[in-house]
């Protein structure tokens, strides 16, 4: 991975075209890096997730390539590498295993980013209905001390059909169900990173379960 995180602390300070061409070489092979490791971690998450069998690692893996036609910054690429290990991909936006690979800045989340209305009103009413299950896995000991609170953006006001006094007012709000664990740059160059990320995953397959059962 040494060479993956070379070629992106250089694409941050070369964010152009005509670097990334004079680097494809470069770009490709640490790609490929990337590549090998998502699908050995979808090889390993399918052992205990049996929605992960058969994915391959383009279903999952983001394009570096930046949509720029909205934003005011215009750099042409992104400067991190991300996968979301999501059964039948990552476009299907269902509870996801994401890495996040960037110098600095590397993280290995689980949940989902923003689901859509329908989705959103599902999982409502699953905590509204069933909170206990929820917070037994975000409570356990290890899983607390390892991703702390659920985050995401929430809603500054009750959603619609809840109370203010509702329990569980401070989940219903939110717009996102997601947990984070971030990442050294050292930890990537340890001979037991894949087994890290593993156990990570394992600690993320039942908060994942929960949002499966919920929008399905």
């Amino acid at each position: 991975m040494e060479q993956v995180f070379q070629f992106l602390n250089q694409l941050k300070k070369h964010n152009n075209r005509e670097w990334m061409q004079d680097h494809r070489n470069i770009y490709l092979e640490s790609k490929q890096e990337v590549t090998e490791l998502i699908l050995q971690l979808i090889n390993r998450i399918s052992k205990f997730d049996s929605g992960i069998v058969g994915l391959e690692p383009k279903d999952c893996m983001f394009r570096i390539n930046r949509d720029v036609r909205f934003s005011q910054n215009k750099d042409p690429y992104k400067t991190n590498f991300g996968a979301a290990i999501t059964a039948g991909g990552r476009k299907t936006g269902k509870p996801s295993y994401y890495l996040h690979i960037a110098p600095d800045k590397s993280f290995f989340a689980g949940g989902m980013y923003m689901p859509s209305p329908d989705r959103l009103k599902k999982i409502r009413q699953e905590i509204d209905y069933n909170a206990s299950e929820l917070k037994a896995i975000t409570s356990e000991v290890t899983f607390y001390k390892t991703f702390g609170d659920i985050r995401g953006k929430a809603l500054k006001t009750s959603p619609k059909g809840y109370s203010s006094d509702n329990p569980e007012i401070m989940l219903l709000r939110l717009k996102s169900f997601l947990i984070k664990k971030d990442l050294t740059d050292h930890s990537f160059h340890s001979s037991d990173y894949l087994s890290h990320l593993i156990s990570l995953s394992k600690m993320i397959y039942p908060f994942n379960k929960y949002l499966e059962v919920a929008i399905s």
